[in-house]
């Protein structure tokens, strides 16, 4: 146990976020989402929501301000303007947490999952919203 860091990131999972350098994605996956196929190492935060392991990612990880999109979402199939309740929870904790809080973005269901495939690393946790899935570009710390 070390201090102020939040005891939902566990030793692998900041393992990960130290090891990533700017411009590396991370993504933070709900219970639905395919962690373990999707391409990248899946470490399991089962016991976490995906909110609270956004904002406790967000306390040691800074988002990307050279690009548009730092944090992004997945549409809703069928549905693209549609936007879920855990999305609308992301944008609060982002807007609240972030160093340089960003309009969180959207990629078409299978592009997200493709972009996924590319991340560092899948944080699976046991959201159980529909549509609880992120990812994050690392911005730089100065």
């Amino acid at each position: 146990m070390l201090r102020n860091i939040n005891p939902i990131l566990s030793p692998d999972i900041i393992h990960a976020l130290a090891a990533m350098g700017h411009g590396d994605e991370i993504v933070i996956a709900d219970a639905n989402f395919p962690g373990e196929s999707s391409g990248p190492r899946c470490l399991h935060a089962e016991g976490s929501n995906a909110s609270d392991m956004l904002h406790a990612v967000l306390s040691l990880m800074p988002l990307d301000t050279f690009v548009p999109d730092p944090a992004i979402t997945m549409q809703v199939v069928d549905d693209p303007d549609a936007i879920p309740d855990a999305v609308k929870d992301f944008q609060s904790v982002i807007d609240k947490a972030a160093d340089a809080p960003a309009k969180i973005t959207n990629l078409e269901r299978f592009a997200f999952y493709d972009r996924a495939a590319t991340a560092s690393a899948v944080i699976q946790t046991g959201e159980r919203r529909l549509y609880g899935n992120i990812i994050l570009k690392k911005g730089v710390i100065a």
